[in-house]
C-alpha cells in the first residue's frame, strides 16, 4: 500500500487520530473571519472535542456559506501564504472559491497518489489525462497525483481523439484520466479510426467528475477492454481524492486520516444508520489554509458496511446515488438550474417557459434547453430565429461553461402542470 499503516490503523487509533487533528482543524478555523464568528455565536472550542462523535456538536457548513464569505471570509492565513486557487463555474452569480497553501497541495498530491495506488498504478505507469484543467480542480488533481506517484504524466487535456490515440500509441499509455461520458464516446471512435481497444496499451482508467451508474461503468470497461475505476471527490474538499475504488471495485475508500465523513438525514440533520442512504457530508482534517467543517455536500450515498477485502481499513461509500438538491454535474461542471433561469429570463424575446433536458448524444451527455419565444417574436425568418438561438446559446456557455442545445419553440408550446414546475427532464435513462 501507498501510505501502509494509514491505511491498514486499527479503528481505535484512527478516531484517536481523527480527534487530535479535528482539534486542530477548529484551532486553525477559528483564524478565519467566517468561523471566528460562528464559534463565538455558538460557544465552541477545541475543547468540546472529546470523541469522534462529538463532532456533532458542531454546526454544519453550507455552500451558501461559502458564497457568503468570498472571496477570503474562510482563510485562516493571509493571502500571501497561498499559492494555488480554484473556483466553481459562474461568471454573474458569485462562485465558491478554495485556497491552498503548498503544503495543502504536497497533502492533496499524496493522496491522489494513495488513491491511484489503490487501483494498482505503479511508478513505471504512464498516465493520459483526459480532463480539462484550468478552475476544475480534476485535471490538476489527478495531475499532481500522478507525478507524485512517479508516472510519466501527459497533459492531453479534453477532446481531439485523433491526437489522444496518437500519444495513447507512442507513448505506450497504461492509465487513462477520462470523464464517463466521453470514455464511451472515445471507445466508438477508437474503433471508427480502425483500432482494436483490445490491442491498446492501456489497461486502467479513472473515472469520475460527473455522476454514472455501474451500468456505464461495466459498458466502459467492456467497450475499452479495461478496468475502469470510480472515484469522488469535491472543490471544497481539495477536488479528486476524497474517497476512491481500490482494485476489489466494491465501494470508494474515504481517506479517513485526512477527512471525515457522516451520513444525515438531509431533513433533520441526524445521523443515519449504517447502510442506509443519506447525506454525504465532509470535514477536513488536514487542510491548513482553508479548512472546512461539517461540508453539507448534498451528495446522497450510504456507508457500506463491512471491511474490504483489500485490507483497508478506512470505511467505504457507494457510488452517489443523487442530489439533496438540484445541482446538475455535466462533463464535470456543476450547473445550477437557476443559473439557467437567470440567463434565459433576463434575454427580452424570450416568454415565461423552458424546460432543461438532459440527452445523450451518442454517449456524450448533453444538455438540451427548450425555451418558448413571445409571439411577436417568432417570425417565419430563419435569419432572425437563428441569431437568437446563437444569442442565447453564447450566453448560456459564458455562464455554465458547457455549450448547451438551444431550442427556440412557440408560446405555449411546452406542456404545464400544476403546482410547481418540472424544469428539468432526465432522458438519458432511456438509454440505459
Amino acid at each position: 500500500m501507498y501510505f501502509h499503516d494509514a491505511e491498514t490503523i486499527e479503528r481505535t487509533e484512527l478516531e484517536k487520530l481523527q480527534v487530535e487533528r479535528l482539534k486542530n482543524t477548529i484551532g486553525l478555523a477559528a483564524k478565519s473571519p467566517y468561523y471566528s464568528e460562528v464559534f463565538k455565536q455558538n460557544d465552541i472550542s477545541a475543547d468540546i472535542i472529546k470523541t469522534v462523535d462529538d463532532i456533532q456538536k458542531l454546526p454544519f457548513t453550507t455552500k451558501d456559506d461559502l458564497r457568503s464569505q468570498y472571496p477570503h471570509g474562510l482563510l485562516s492565513r493571509p493571502v500571501d501564504d497561498f499559492v494555488r486557487l480554484h473556483a466553481s463555474s459562474g461568471t454573474t452569480g458569485t462562485p465558491t472559491a478554495v485556497f491552498y497553501t503548498q503544503k495543502d497541495l504536497d497533502t492533496w498530491a499524496d493522496l491522489m497518489a494513495r488513491s491511484m495506488y489503490a487501483v494498482g498504478m505503479r511508478k513505471s505507469d504512464v498516465l493520459q489525462n483526459m480532463s480539462g484543467y484550468g478552475l476544475f480542480t480534476g485535471g490538476l488533481g489527478i495531475h499532481y497525483g500522478s507525478e507524485r506517484l512517479g508516472c510519466l504524466t501527459i497533459p492531453a487535456g479534453a477532446g481531439n481523439t485523433k491526437r489522444q490515440i496518437k500519444l495513447i500509441r507512442d507513448f505506450n499509455v497504461t492509465a487513462l484520466h477520462i470523464i464517463p461520458s466521453f470514455a464511451l464516446y472515445f471507445a466508438a471512435k477508437v474503433r471508427e479510426e480502425g483500432f482494436d481497444p483490445a490491442d491498446m496499451p492501456w489497461k486502467i482508467a479513472l473515472i469520475g467528475a460527473e455522476p454514472h451508474t455501474d451500468h456505464t461503468r461495466r459498458k466502459i470497461e467492456e467497450m475499452l477492454c479495461i478496468k475502469a475505476y470510480n472515484s469522488y471527490g469535491l472543490s471544497e474538499m481539495n477536488g479528486p481524492g476524497v474517497a476512491f475504488e481500490c482494485t476489489e471495485q466494491d465501494g470508494m475508500h474515504v481517506w479517513e486520516d485526512a477527512y471525515i465523513a457522516e451520513i444525515i438525514n438531509p431533513e433533520t440533520g441526524e445521523h443515519v444508520k449504517e447502510g442506509e442512504i443519506g447525506e454525504l457530508v465532509m470535514t477536513t482534517l488536514t487542510r491548513e489554509g482553508m479548512p472546512i467543517i461539517r461540508y453539507r455536500t448534498r451528495d446522497l450515498t450510504r456507508f457500506i458496511p463491512g471491511q474490504c477485502k483489500c485490507g483497508r481499513t478506512s470505511r467505504r461509500i457507494d457510488r452517489i446515488m443523487g442530489r439533496a438538491d438540484d445541482m446538475l454535474i455535466l462533463k464535470g461542471v456543476n450547473i445550477y438550474p437557476m443559473q439557467i433561469e437567470k440567463i434565459i429570463m433576463g434575454i427580452p424575446e424570450v416568454g415565461q417557459n423552458y424546460v432543461i433536458e438532459l440527452i445523450k448524444e451518442g454517449f456524450i451527455d448533453q444538455i438540451r434547453i427548450k425555451v418558448e419565444i413571445k409571439e411577436e417574436f417568432f417570425v417565419e425568418d430563419m435569419r432572425v430565429l437563428q441569431g437568437l438561438q446563437k444569442l442565447i446559446s453564447a450566453k448560456l456557455r459564458d455562464e455554465i461553461l458547457v455549450t448547451p442545445r438551444v431550442e427556440l419553440v412557440q408560446h405555449n408550446s411546452i406542456p404545464k402542470t400544476e403546482g410547481k414546475a418540472q424544469r428539468v427532464v432526465d432522458l438519458r435513462g432511456a438509454e440505459e
